[in-house]
C-alpha cells in the first residue's frame, strides 16, 4: 500500500523553499502521494528519506521498456480526462514456430509492411511474438534468429518450456525481448534467465489470488522487470482481470500489481478478434497478442488506438509549413486554412479530389479550427500576412491570389492591405472547395 501524503511530508525536511515546484513542502507530499510529483524534484531529501519514499514517489504501474522502443506501463490514472494517457498498448502479432520456414518468412515481411498514414500521423505495429508451439527447443532457436534478423521490431519470446528458452533468449539479448511464460513451477529459473540476459519476463497465474503470490514470491528473487499475464483467455474474464488490475494499482497502491498487464485475444474471426482486441486497449492491456495480420483488419483497432491515447487536451496539429497538393506550378492557387488536423486534411482531401494542383499553407493556430482560432485572436490579417511572407510561397506562383475560408471573409480587406495579396474568400466548408475550384481564374 502507498504512503499518505502526511506520512511522506514526516520524511521531508519542511524547509518550504519552493525549489521544487510547489509552495511547501505538504503540497509537495501531497503530490506525491498522487502520483503527480516526483521526489527528485527536491533537493534536500536525504538518502535514509529517499530510500523509505520510493515506493511512494514510483508510479503506481512500473515502466517496463523492451524491443525496439517499446514502453508498458508508466501509467497514473484511470481515465485520460483525470489527467493523461502515456504509453499507447504495445500490438504484437504472433508467430509460431509450427510454420514453415517460407511461411514465417512471408508472415515477417507482411508485418514489416503494416504501415499507414492517416490524417498527419503514422501508424505501425509494434513487434512480433514468437510461440513455441513445437515445444521443441531447438526449433524455438532457429525461428527466433530467423525472425530477428528480417525485422528491427520487437520481439516477444513465449514459452513454458526452460530448455526451449534457455536455447533461444542469449542469442538475442541485445535486442532485449520480452520473454514468458514464468508460472508458478518454474519461476525460479525463468526469472534467473531474465536477469542474466537483463530483459523483462512475463509472469503467468490462474487468477489475481494466484498472480499474486506468483509476483511476491518472484520479487525474493531480487528482479522487478515484470509483466503480468492473469491467465484469462476469454473476453470477459480477461476485461474483468483487466479492470481489477489496473483499479487495484492505480486506486489501491497495491505494489504486487504495479507492472503492466499482457493480454492474448481468444477469437479466431479476424473481426472478432480485433474487437476483442480494442476492448482490451481500451480496459487496460499495456501489450495485446493477436493472430490478424492484414492491413484492412488492423487499421481499425490502430485508429482506434491513436484515438484513445491522444491526449484530450492537445489537438493533433500538422507542420504550419507550405504543402503542396499535386504536380504543383506557378497558376497553382494557394488556400489559407488552420493546422488543426481535422480541418488540414478535409481541406486537403477535398483539394486533391478538384484535380487541381494546389498549395496549402496551415497557420499556426495552436491547433484550434478556424471560427475558434479567429475567436481566439489566433488567425489575424497579421498572422497570416507574416506567414505568406515567410513560407516563400511568393517565389513558386506567377500570380497573387490567397483563398481564405468563407467563415473569416471579414478578414479579407485587412489581409490584402496586410499582406498585398488579392484576398479571395472561398466557400465556408471544405465541402464547397470542389465546386469553388471550378470557377476559379487566376
Amino acid at each position: 500500500m502507498g504512503l499518505t501524503g502526511l506520512e511522506i511530508y514526516k520524511q521531508l525536511p519542511k524547509k518550504n523553499c519552493g525549489e521544487c515546484g510547489t509552495p511547501t513542502c505538504l503540497a509537495f507530499a501531497m503530490a506525491l502521494a498522487s502520483g503527480k510529483g516526483s521526489l527528485d524534484s527536491c533537493p534536500y531529501v536525504t538518502d535514509e528519506a529517499r530510500e523509505a519514499l520510493d515506493s511512494a514517489s514510483a508510479p503506481p504501474i512500473k515502466a517496463i521498456k523492451f524491443g525496439n522502443g517499446s514502453v508498458l506501463g508508466d501509467e497514473t490514472v484511470l481515465f485520460r480526462h483525470d489527467k493523461t494517457f502515456y504509453h499507447p498498448t504495445t500490438i504484437l502479432i504472433q508467430i509460431s514456430d509450427t510454420l514453415s520456414d517460407e511461411e514465417i518468412f512471408a508472415k515477417v515481411d507482411q508485418i514489416n509492411n503494416l504501415e499507414y498514414d492517416r490524417v498527419g500521423l503514422h501508424y505501425s505495429v509494434d513487434g512480433i511474438a514468437i510461440v513455441n508451439n513445437s515445444n521443441e527447443p531447438s526449433r524455438l532457436t532457429d525461428v527466433v534468429k530467423s525472425i530477428s534478423e528480417k525485422t528491427d521490431k520487437s520481439i516477444v519470446i513465449l514459452s513454458e518450456n526452460i530448455e526451449a528458452l534457455e536455447a533461444s533468449v542469449p542469442q538475442v539479448s541485445e535486442r532485449k525481448p520480452l520473454i514468458g511464460f514464468a508460472n508458478s513451477e518454474n519461476f525460479e529459473k525463468v526469472v534467473e534467465l531474465a536477469k542474466e540476459n537483463k530483459v523483462p519476463v512475463i509472469l503467468k497465474a490462474d487468477g489475481l489470488d494466484s498472480l499474486n503470490d506468483l509476483v511476491e514470491k518472484a520479487q525474493k528473487l531480487g528482479y522487478k522487470e515484470f509483466v503480468l499475464d492473469p491467465g484469462s483467455r476469454t473476453p470477459s474474464q480477461t476485461l474483468a482481470n483487466l479492470t481489477h488490475l489496473r483499479r487495484l494499482s492505480i486506486k489501491k497502491k497495491f505494489r504486487p500489481f504495479g507492472y503492466p498487464i499482457i493480454a492474448f485475444t481468444s477469437k479466431e474471426n479476424p473481426l472478432d478478434e480485433i474487437a476483442e482486441a480494442s476492448i482490451y486497449v481500451a480496459k487496460y492491456a499495456s501489450a495485446i497478442v493477436l493472430k490478424a495480420s492484414s492491413k484492412a483488419q488492423l487499421l481499425p483497432l490502430l485508429t482506434f488506438l491513436q484515438n484513445l491515447y491522444t491526449d484530450p487536451q492537445k489537438p493533433i496539429q500538422v507542420e504550419p509549413t507550405l504543402h503542396a497538393v499535386g504536380e504543383v506550378n506557378e497558376n497553382s492557387p494557394v488556400y489559407i486554412t488552420t493546422n488543426f488536423s481535422l480541418t488540414y486534411y478535409s481541406v486537403e482531401g477535398e483539394v486533391e479530389a478538384s484535380k487541381i494542383p494546389s498549395y496549402i499553407l496551415p497557420i499556426d493556430t495552436d491547433g484550434t479550427s478556424v471560427l475558434t482560432a479567429y475567436a481566439a485572436g489566433k488567425f489575424e490579417p497579421e498572422k497570416i500576412a507574416d506567414a505568406l511572407a515567410a513560407c516563400g510561397v511568393a517565389d513558386k506562383v506567377s500570380h497573387r491570389n490567397v483563398i481564405i475560408p468563407g467563415y473569416v471573409a471579414v478578414i479579407s480587406g485587412k489581409l490584402q492591405e496586410k499582406s498585398e495579396w488579392k484576398v479571395v474568400v472561398g466557400p465556408r466548408e471544405s465541402s464547397g472547395i470542389l465546386s469553388f475550384s471550378k470557377t476559379l481564374a487566376l
